[in-house]
């Protein structure tokens, strides 16, 4: 196996955050977007959205999207499990993970990338150049206040994310938090429900990947 990857990228974290829950050693090959290496002829061959993750499998496959390489590398090695082991249970975690990438990274994503410099013409993944669109910027930060807002709700609710255990939820909600620093945003001395789950969860000898 190979996963391509790119350090700074959230969504790669994602995905090696994982890989150290479940104890696997992966080769990774560093593709670098600062460059645009991602739109190499060479990569595109590999993965035609011109985005990282993307795992090649054994068999010479290749998977992208940060769920779908989980939920493969989950199927291989079940234990310990982070996606659930009942209907409930995965469709619990499948909704809290799906809530946070969608609406929490979404939002900073919105921000960051239609105001940072080195995204002009390229305020959206893939081969296609878009333009910025300064309006998002501020919509981007205002969805990003929401978040943090029923992140701690939830956290008052539960000691995870998705339960009472740490789950594929929890990792997308840690490297959010590191991502939205990106934004000047994150957690604020008033959500005290998150600092004790970002405490608990930085403790994990995987938030170091």
């Amino acid at each position: 196996m190979k996963l391509y990857d790119y350090a700074q990228a959230p969504n790669p974290r994602r995905v090696r955050i994982f890989i150290a829950e479940k104890g696997l050693d992966i080769p990774v090959e560093e593709v670098d977007l600062g460059t645009r290496a991602q739109l190499n002829p060479e990569f595109l061959a590999i993965n035609p959205s011109a985005a990282v993750p993307a795992l090649e499998t054994d068999d010479g496959d290749i998977l992208s999207e940060s769920t779908a390489i989980c939920h493969y590398l989950e199927g291989l090695h079940p234990e310990p499990n982070l996606l659930g082991t009942t209907p409930l249970e995965r469709a619990q975690i499948m909704m809290w993970d799906r809530r946070i990438e969608l609406e929490a990274m979404g939002a900073v994503a919105e921000a960051f990338r239609n105001s940072n410099p080195g995204f002009v013409n390229r305020s959206l993944t893939g081969t296609t150049n878009y333009d910025q669109l300064p309006d998002l910027v501020d919509r981007g930060q205002a969805r990003a206040t929401e978040s943090f807002e029923w992140i701690n709700t939830r956290l008052g609710e539960s000691e995870y994310i998705a339960g009472d255990r740490f789950t594929i939820a929890d990792i997308t909600a840690f490297v959010l938090c590191g991502f939205a620093r990106w934004i000047k945003q994150g957690p604020t001395d008033a959500h005290e429900n998150t600092h004790r789950w970002l405490a608990a969860v930085s403790a994990r000898p995987s938030a170091e990947a």
